[in-house]
């Protein structure tokens, strides 16, 4: 007896027996296949965004197994970590009028994966649109600043770019892109080429000057300090003699009164000291003189001898 397919009866059951086992196995593929894509790690320091016709339509935030229709939806994953972006060298011009080369960074990261996802589509747009705001707010607020100070004012840098900081993200907010910047700095601040020389030469003519200006200011305060202490001097040493005058005429007056209370109780003493301080200015040593007898020298002299 031959079967529909011209085989013996054993061979068409063992034929059929390998085709239902391949479709055991087929079936447990498709199982396992379905099985795996329906599941979505979602990682630590990760977003995984759930996209179905391209349409988002779930984002999973925290880490562990989630699950998705496979074939139908398809998912992406958005980092939660900080990046760094480099904004483009821009040229600025300052309050002075003078050119310069800014080069900028921000570190920014995604606070709301859907406002992101609706409003800059991608990270890249996202980015570049961040750097367009950038470029504004530090155009604006370096265009307030002297080139002088712009690149000699280092501790008042870290306030700039906190204020710039802050706007770009007034302006991310306003308009929604779902990204926070946590810091903008200015890396670099250069001339262009044409002008560098120009304005360093124009720079130390100006501080030139400056320094000049506080010599002189300088010289000038000396000269004021000297002549007050002079003046100064001056006045204490003549209040010093008129002090001294005044002590030594008050010590003649009262040694003149000493004199006189003494002199007035002993009259023939005072006399006798007048002659002797008369003798001493008069009588020195090698001198020869001749008195008569009723001289007070004389008088004296022989009173003595006797």
């Amino acid at each position: 007896m031959e079967t529909l397919l011209g085989l013996k009866p054993y061979f068409y059951y063992k034929y059929i027996k390998k085709g239902i086992r391949g479709l055991r196995f087929l079936r447990i593929a498709i199982l396992l296949f379905v099985g795996l894509s329906s599941v979505v790690n979602v990682k630590e320091g990760e977003y995984k965004v759930v996209r179905q016709f391209g349409d988002v339509i779930k984002i999973h935030e925290d880490p562990g197994l989630k699950f998705k229709i496979p074939l139908v939806q398809e998912v992406s994953s958005l980092s939660k970590k900080k990046r760094v972006y480099d904004v483009d060298q821009k040229e600025i011009t300052t309050l002075d009028k003078k050119r310069m080369i800014i080069d900028n960074y921000a570190i920014w990261s995604i606070s709301n994966p859907e406002s992101m996802i609706s409003n800059a589509r991608t990270t890249a747009n996202a980015e570049a649109r961040m750097g367009e705001f950038i470029f504004s707010i530090v155009r604006t607020e370096l265009g307030k600043m002297n080139f002088s100070d712009i690149i000699s004012e280092e501790s008042s840098r870290g306030e700039l770019n906190e204020k710039i900081t802050s706007r770009v993200n007034e302006f991310l907010s306003r308009d929604n892109y779902g990204i926070v910047v946590d810091d903008v700095r200015i890396k670099r601040s250069d001339l262009p080429e044409a002008n560098e020389n120009a304005v360093f030469n124009q720079m130390i003519t100006d501080r030139n000057k400056e320094a000049q200006k506080y010599l002189s200011e300088g010289e000038a305060e000396k000269i004021r300090d000297i002549s007050e202490v002079d003046r100064e001097v001056k006045e204490m040493l003549s209040t010093a003699r008129a002090n001294a005058e005044k002590i030594r005429a008050e010590g003649e007056q009262q040694a003149a009164q000493i004199y006189n209370d003494s002199f007035s109780q002993d009259q023939e003493f005072y006399q006798l000291y007048r002659t002797l301080e008369s003798y001493k200015r008069t009588i020195d040593g090698e001198t020869t003189i001749i008195l008569p007898k009723d001289s007070p020298y004389a008088q004296l002299l022989l009173g003595y001898f006797e």
